[in-house]
């Protein structure tokens, strides 16, 4: 009987915090109806800068773009 009790404690608590993580949610998405941010349009692709910021140009790339500079 105390697992069957103690198993109906904790699905309460995670209901009640299944409820407050969507509550919270909510707040969120209000508030960002009250001072909206743009957003970039963005296509998806990442571009030159970016795939430098990560390391992903390859060598013979770099000095193609060097030599274009």
């Amino acid at each position: 009987m105390a697992r069957a009790s103690r198993m109906s404690v904790l699905k309460r608590k995670r209901e009640s915090e299944k409820a407050e993580k969507a509550q919270r949610k909510r707040e969120v998405r209000a508030a960002e109806k009250d001072y909206p941010t743009e957003k970039e349009p963005h296509s998806g692709e990442a571009t030159d800068d970016d795939l430098a910021g990560y390391g992903m140009v390859h060598e013979d790339e770099e000095e193609d773009s060097e030599e274009e500079a």
